[in-house]
This record gives C-alpha cells, sequence and structure tokens, in this order.
C-alpha cells in the first residue's frame, strides 16, 4: 500500500499480502428507522480491489431518497439494502490508492463519482470504481462536483423529457431545492418565462436571484390562487400533494407535468384529456440512450463552464449526518446538501 508523507504520495498499490491499520471514520446504519440510526464510528480503512480507487472524501451528496432508504422503506428506484451499512452514493475527493489494473495517472486526481446503488459514501475514505470516476477540473468546487455528479445528473434526466425553449412557460415547484434550482438555471438559460414554488421569504428571494420571472410563496395564504393564474406549458413537481395538484390543474392545455419526486409525501394520480403528467425517473430515466454517464459528463461541464451554479445551502460535517437528513425531511434544506470532510 501507499502511505501519505509530507503530502506526497509514495507508493500507490495495495500491497494484498499486507494489511492495513489505520483507523477511518464512517457514518455505520445498523437498524432501518429515523436519522438516529446514522453513527460516526471507527471503520478500518476500505480496501480497492481490481479496477477500482479509494478516494480521499472531502464533499459527498445528500439526497432526499437517502432518508427513505435509512428507514427501509421501498421507493421503487432501488431496492432496500442489507445492514449494516454506509449510506451514500456520491463523492468527491482526491484518489490516495490504486487497485490492480488501475493506471497510475489517477494517483492524487481530483475526482468525483457516482457509487450507484453501492454503499459507502458517508465516509472518509470510499472505494469507487476507476470507470466511474470523472475528473474535476481546478476552477470547480468539490462540493459543487457532487452536485453535478447526482442531482445535476437528473435534472439533465428530467430535462430530456421536455428540453425548455423561449417559447414555454415552466413551472417548478421546491424551486429552493437541489434540483429545482438548476430547472429555474436551465429555464432562464433557455428564455423560457420561469415561475418558481419556495417556502418561505430567504428561499423566495433566492429563487428570484437565480433568475425566475414569478415566485409564488408556499407560506402565503394566497398561494393557490397565484399559482392557478400561471397557465404554464410545462411543470416540473418534485412535492407532489396539494402543490402538484394545484400546479397540475393550471397547467395550459395541451402541457405536461413532469413529476420527478413528491416530498410532501404524497403522490398523485392525474386524469385529464387536455393535459398529461408523466413520471420521469426511475426506469425512464437509467433506460435512456447514453446511459446515466453521459448526463454526469454533461452537468459536470455546464458547473465547469459556469453555465449552472449548483446551490449548496446545507453544510455539514460528516458526523453530522443525521442533521443533514433532518434537514430534507422537514423542508429546511436549501439547495443541495452536502457532508464535508475536514482536512
Amino acid at each position: 500500500m501507499h502511505h501519505l508523507t509530507s503530502s506526497r504520495l509514495e507508493v500507490v498499490r495495495w500491497d494484498h499480502t499486507r494489511r492495513t491499520e489505520t483507523v477511518v471514520h464512517a457514518i455505520v446504519q445498523r437498524e432501518f428507522g429515523s436519522a438516529d440510526t446514522l453513527v460516526l464510528e471507527e471503520t478500518a480503512d476500505p480496501v480497492p480491489g481490481p479496477g477500482q480507487v479509494r478516494i480521499r472524501v472531502s464533499a459527498i451528496g445528500v439526497h432526499l431518497v437517502d432518508t427513505t432508504i435509512r428507514a427501509g422503506r421501498d421507493n421503487g428506484a432501488m431496492p432496500v439494502p442489507s445492514l449494516p451499512m454506509t449510506p451514500g452514493r456520491e463523492v468527491a475527493g482526491v484518489v490516495d490508492l490504486l487497485g490492480d489494473g488501475v493506471g497510475t495517472a489517477l494517483l492524487g486526481a481530483r475526482v468525483v463519482a457516482h457509487l450507484g446503488t453501492a454503499s459507502g459514501g458517508y465516509a472518509e475514505l470510499a472505494v469507487a470504481a476507476a470507470a466511474s470516476l470523472h475528473l474535476v477540473p481546478d476552477r470547480v468546487p468539490l462540493e459543487a462536483a457532487v452536485a453535478a455528479i447526482g442531482t445535476g445528473r437528473t435534472t439533465l434526466g428530467i430535462l430530456d423529457r421536455h428540453p425548455l425553449t423561449a417559447a414555454d412557460t415552466a413551472l417548478v415547484t421546491s424551486a429552493a431545492g437541489g434540483i429545482g434550482t438548476l430547472l429555474v438555471q436551465a429555464g432562464r438559460r433557455a428564455g423560457a418565462f420561469v415561475i418558481g414554488v419556495a417556502g418561505g421569504a430567504g428561499k423566495v428571494a433566492l429563487v428570484r436571484e437565480l433568475g425566475a420571472d414569478v415566485v409564488v410563496d408556499r407560506h402565503d395564504p394566497r398561494w393557490r390562487e397565484q399559482i392557478a393564474a400561471t397557465r404554464p406549458t410545462v411543470v416540473f413537481d418534485g412535492v407532489g400533494g396539494a402543490v402538484g395538484r394545484a400546479a397540475f390543474a393550471a397547467l395550459a392545455p395541451g402541457g405536461v407535468q413532469l413529476v420527478f419526486g413528491w416530498s410532501s409525501g404524497e403522490p398523485n394520480t392525474y386524469e385529464s384529456d387536455a393535459k398529461s403528467a408523466v413520471t420521469v425517473l426511475g426506469p425512464r430515466l437509467t433506460a435512456r440512450p447514453g446511459g446515466l454517464r453521459s448526463l454526469e459528463t454533461e452537468a459536470l461541464a455546464l458547473v465547469a463552464d459556469g453555465s449552472w451554479r449548483p446551490v449548496v445551502g446545507g453544510r455539514f460535517s460528516l458526523a453530522e449526518a443525521a442533521g443533514a437528513h433532518r434537514a430534507l425531511e422537514s423542508g429546511a434544506a436549501v439547495g443541495k446538501v452536502v457532508l464535508e470532510v475536514a482536512r
């Protein structure tokens, strides 16, 4: 194996005849349940196998779907994992160890990776397939890269179903969330008329700053009437419940509602001969031509060239993973939620 000495990586490959006694920290979940099940523990450092690398993690993406996995609920997107586990599917950092068959050029590289359905991201060290890595330009902060690799690719997958144009009036529910903030920016970039829905003065101000033409505050008692007056041609809905129903009712004839979640906890069923609603995640996204990696590459490029500015509004230490989950579940989170590992 190699060691970090004076910030220099000396030996680059894992020696399978030796074991390390290095102790690192990771979030370990031993039972399904509340956020309190996420506990920081000392663990043995992970070892990359053939075709894999180890990443010294600096930033970790956190999703609302992580909270449903933690609770042991079947969300339809991936199977309920076996326990114990370390959750987390998006990591960014520096490659510090190579498995067999991996070129030495990756050693010391700034990278970001989506770990797929595998666990292991809420940790100081994580193992990823070398083929899953994306190099992160020096000008891109690692927390922004994490936002691009997961939330960014999902946003592009949603936009695949309805590429925005200047002819569109687009309504974005949960416009201050991780996906919502990127959809607002995408609409602005396309020249569409953008309507954002957010809850509270701070979130409303953020969505307006990102370029929304109109922002509806869900804390305003008149929010239903305000949404009803918008007549969008396309709705991007990750909330469901009463907000999703109000948005669909406002949708112009011939319009489409793209459903990518229901953070309210209440999925809706829509029926209309004049307009349509389509669920855009799950198999519809994973089966797209080009696969998910092409979306990751495109999202990272949009961040690198300044076309997208991921909003990282929730920053927590690794030990505060439970707090990050609570912020998402309560609706308090703004933009992308990230766990940061102090170095």
